[in-house]
């Protein structure tokens, strides 16, 4: 085995608009002006479909077929005896033109009780371009009138009730399964996440999306609602998943809860280094490199490439000069 250069992997049409800048990034057109993300490395289709968001490997076979079939060699043998053939991870690039609708993502145990899912969908970004992004509610909102809100299609007025983040590039926010929250126009991130597409919209209203068809993940909205957190952070409490990162190495980006869902490291590539063995989906943010690995012939890699590394080519070493993200499951 060895590292797998994957193309972009556009699953669709967003539901906002958004890609430009994804486009630039892996050097790819975009057939709409609602392709805003590019799913990496992806064992997960999109909801209410069977295959749309597959990664394929450059022999055709899915990746998700790929891992099932030598999950010891692609995930290794510890992971797969706690996890099984499950990499556990989706990683994303999402560039948002528009802002993003106010939403949420369940947690696993109500994914499970509601929709015989084996994963929820916590989710972690790392802050590209600078911007504004909202994160938790700053107050209780009865459940009641969430649900008048929604249903009435005023999900906009929750807006000025959640915490605004003016971040920058570097930092990184995580989102706890059932938040709220709502990236801004122009910002553009790195996301890590659960392997599930799993949204609960309550906002819609110019966006790309039907809500009151596909807003409740066929639940309708009395159900849905009830994955959201309703409950007030104190600006204290929200502002433990803002992590700054100001250093140019950091063995994890974001915030401590965020691990048992998944981990990112971020390293500044000046000459040769070395990161340790696993499976791992490695993202050039800037530069030109190579990348070997203990099993593996040397690779040129530069800014936009996207990269898939499977637990068994051993210790990853790359050499040159850049800046580069390395997503990895949960230990």
């Amino acid at each position: 085995m060895a590292p797998i250069q994957l193309p972009v992997n556009r699953p669709g049409e967003s539901i906002f608009a958004g890609g430009a800048r994804i486009s630039e990034l892996r050097s790819a057109p975009r057939s709409s002006d609602c392709q805003g993300e590019d799913w990496i490395a992806s064992t997960t289709c999109c909801f209410g479909t069977d295959a749309i968001g597959y990664s394929r490997l450059p022999d055709g076979t899915l990746l998700r077929e790929a891992v099932t079939s030598e999950p010891d060699k692609w995930l290794g043998p510890q992971h797969n005896a706690k996890y099984g053939p499950d990499t556990k991870l989706l990683v994303k690039l999402l560039d948002a033109s528009q802002r993003l609708p106010v939403h949420a993502h369940p947690h696993v145990d109500w994914a499970r009780k509601h929709l015989r899912r084996s994963h929820g969908k916590a989710e972690a970004w790392y802050i590209l371009t600078s911007g504004s992004v909202w994160l938790g509610l700053t107050e209780d909102v009865d459940e009641r009138e969430l649900l008048e809100l929604v249903q009435s299609e005023r999900g906009a007025e929750l807006l000025p009730k959640m915490h605004r983040f003016d971040v920058q590039p570097h930092q990184t926010l995580y989102v706890p399964p059932g938040t709220l929250h709502a990236i801004g126009e122009g910002v553009m991130v790195v996301e890590v996440q659960e392997p599930e597409d799993l949204s609960i919209l309550c906002e819609w209203v110019g966006h790309n999306v039907d809500g009151k068809k596909d807003g409740h993940l066929g639940l309708g909205f009395p159900v849905a609602l009830t994955g959201v957190n309703n409950r007030g952070w104190t600006r204290e409490q929200v502002e433990r998943c803002w992590v700054k990162n100001e250093s140019d190495h950091a063995q994890s980006v974001f915030a401590n809860d965020s691990r048992e869902y998944f981990r990112m490291e971020r390293l500044a590539v000046k000459g040769q280094v070395t990161t340790q063995r696993g499976f791992a989906v490695l993202i050039v943010l800037e530069g030109k490199m190579s990348l070997r690995t203990e099993k593996s012939e040397s690779i040129s890699i530069g800014k936009g490439s996207t990269v898939v590394i499977p637990y068994e080519d051993g210790d990853m070493h790359l050499d040159g000069e850049g800046e580069v993200l390395i997503a990895r499951p949960p230990l």
